[in-house]
This record gives structure tokens, sequence and C-alpha cells, in this order.
């Protein structure tokens, strides 16, 4: 394409964008003149970030962008393209642009943004729905993700953000949970906008809950995405549905549990989350006693998690096959001997009940202390 060409291209689309768009495109004739291709990079990146200039990105991309594609950053190029793909048709002509994309940056010294387009690629497939092709591409940008010794945070953060959208279409509850916080964790939440905050917390709520293999939910309690189920009277249920598993209140949940029946996803897994609750109240019924004092009876047990006393010792065995407990259990005198309890996210009582075993523990000791010096008093004096 010549400078002719491309000067009419341009000129083209200074028509088609608002009017504080058309500027730019005059300094993108100039830096593409003077082969200034990074200054270019940035200014056409900040001109795909504005909203006016979705009609004409797809465009820009095949007409202008690719005649200097391998003259510049490659993650960049990437970047643009998946812009400009939020403007095709539908998803086959989407999944066709990023694969060109894709077979276009597939060089030794730009592995990242392969990866990169890679991932646009598994996207596109799952909202096609071909599951496998999606993980097929997700398992390929992996390998070469655990090749690097570096990469763009922006890579991680679509390799995981990917990766959570995946098994949560699979209905991997545990996989989804543990890769959404991932993929927070790699970027600003504050550059998600309120609903899509609103959704990613309820999204991870919800697998909290139903997982078979998420019995801590303590990172989720710390995270700052949590806040957005407080900002809704109709999602502060489950918030508080949270923190009552977090400590095991049975009386929260029987409150809430109204909530819980009126949830297709919850009501599903009602079972389940009722023997989550009192594994919840077993382990927070050992967290509360002293190290010392954490041989409970099986009676003692019942009490306070309100299971049957014929359904004890399975709750307890149970308890620590998933690693919630460590000990053991003498059966013909019905105690359970405890030696260690997961450790967890405390809220404000949960602080103050372990505050007042602390005070309990310096009285301990100053007794223990004032016995050996009254007892001792004659070695002392020799």
């Amino acid at each position: 394409m010549n400078v002719d060409t491309i000067s009419d291209f341009l000129a083209e689309q200074r028509e088609l964008v608002p009017p504080e768009l058309a500027e730019p495109i005059y300094e993108f004739e100039e830096l593409w003149e003077r082969k200034l291709w990074h200054q270019l990079t940035n200014k056409l990146i900040d001109f795909f970030n504005h909203p006016g200039s979705a009609p004409v990105r797809l465009p820009f991309y095949k007409t202008f962008v690719s005649k200097f594609a391998d003259k510049i950053n490659q993650l960049k190029l990437v970047d643009l393209a998946l812009k400009a793909a939020t403007q095709c048709k539908d998803n086959q002509e989407r999944l066709a642009f990023m694969e060109a994309v894709a077979k276009k940056v597939d060089h030794e010294d730009s592995q990242d943004a392969l990866v990169f387009a890679t991932i646009a690629v598994a996207r596109v497939k799952l909202d096609l729905a071909d599951l496998d092709g999606a993980r097929k591409d997700l398992d390929r940008a992996e390998r070469v993700l655990d090749s690097f010794d570096s990469v763009e945070t922006i890579v991680h953060a679509a390799f995981y953000g990917a990766n959570a959208d995946y098994y949560q279409a699979k209905a991997d509850f545990g996989a989804y949970y543990r890769t959404a916080l991932l993929y927070l964790a790699c970027i600003d939440i504050q550059s998600l906008s309120p609903a899509e905050r609103r959704n990613r917390a309820y999204d991870l709520a919800m697998a909290a809950l139903v997982s078979t293999s998420i019995y801590n939910f303590g990172e989720l309690l710390l995270h700052p995405i949590l806040d957005a189920l407080a900002e809704r009277d109709e999602d502060k249920w489950l918030r508080e549905l949270l923190f009552a598993f977090n400590r095991g209140d049975l009386d929260a949940f029987d409150v809430l549990s109204g909530h819980i029946k009126s949830n297709p996803l919850l009501s599903h897994h009602a079972r389940q989350l009722r023997e989550k609750i009192y594994l919840a109240a077993l382990t927070e019924a050992v967290f509360r006693r002293p190290p010392h004092d954490r041989a409970m009876t099986f009676a003692a047990i019942a009490a306070e998690t309100k299971v049957r006393p014929a359904e004890i010792e399975h709750l307890i065995m149970r308890a620590l096959s998933l690693g919630l407990l460590r000990g053991t259990i003498d059966q013909v005198d019905g105690v359970a001997h405890i030696n260690w309890v997961q450790p967890k996210v405390l809220d404000m009582k949960q602080i103050e009940n372990m505050r007042q075993r602390l005070i309990e523990w310096d009285s301990s000791v100053n007794q223990l202390g004032n016995w050996i010096e009254n007892v001792g008093q004659d070695l002392w004096a020799s």
C-alpha cells in the first residue's frame, strides 16, 4: 500500500469518527511516514480504547495496522487485534480473525504474543460452546507459559480469566474458585465495572459454597471483591451466608435457609451445604477450645453441632479425611482427641474469643509463676 492509498484511507476514516478522534488520525499518518512505530502503536492503543472508535477498529486493523504489523511490539499487536475483534459480526468471524492473528505472531521471539492470541482463540471457542477445543488451546498456552521466566501480567490475567470461564462452563466449582481468584490477583478490580465486580463476587461465592473441595473461604472473605455483594440489598444475604459458614454459625444458617431454598443452584446442593455447615460448626467448636482441652466427647460435639449422636463419628471422620482436623477417635469411650484445626479467617467475634483465651493463658502463666516462687522459696534461698 503506497502513501497515497494510506492517506486516502485515513481521510475516509476521519469522516466516520467523532470530531475528537479526527486529530489523532492526522497524527497516525505523520508517525507512519516517519516510521515511528513505538509512538504510533501507543497512539493506536489510545485510539482503539476510545468508545467512539468502535465502528472503524476492524477496518483500521485490516487496512492500516496489518501493513506494519511485523515492525511493532507483537503483544501490543494482539491487544489491538482483540479490540478490533469486538466488531466482528459473529463468533465465527471472530474465531477466523483471531486464529489468523495467532498464526501471524507465531515466531520464536514473540511467544508471549502467541500465548495471548491463543487464549483469545480459546475464549471465542468457549462462546461457541466448543469446550474441548478451548481446553486444547488453553493447555497449549499453559505449556508455553510454563517455559517463561517472566511474562506480562496482562497475559497471565487473560490465561486465568479464560480458564475460570472454562471451569465455570464445566461446572467445576473448585477449579473455578481457585482460578478466578488467581485472575483477580492479576488485575486491578477497579478496572471492572460495578456489574462485573458484582457478577464475579456472586459466582465466587456460589462456587465456594457448592464446591466439594473448598471448605475454607478465607481468601475470598479477605478479598475486596466481596464488598460488591454488600452494595445491593438483594445480594447481602449471600455475603452473610459465607461469613456464617466461616464461623460455623448454625443459627445464622437457619435464618438464611429461605434464600438457599429459593436459589436453584444452592437448593440442588442443599444436603451438601448442610454437611458443610456441620463441619464448620465442628471446627469452630474445636477452635474455641484451648489446645490442652481438645478431647471432646461425642455428646459435647453433638450439642455444639446439632448433629444426631449416631452421626457424630461419621462427621469427625469426614473432617479428618478432608484435613480440617487432625487427631484420633476413641470409639469405645466416644471421645475425639483433636491436636490440630485448620487455620481460618477470624471475624470480630472470633477475635474477641481468642483475646479472652490469651487473657486466660496469661493468668494461668502468672499463677504457675507464683506457685513456683512460693514452693521453691527455700531452694532460692540456698
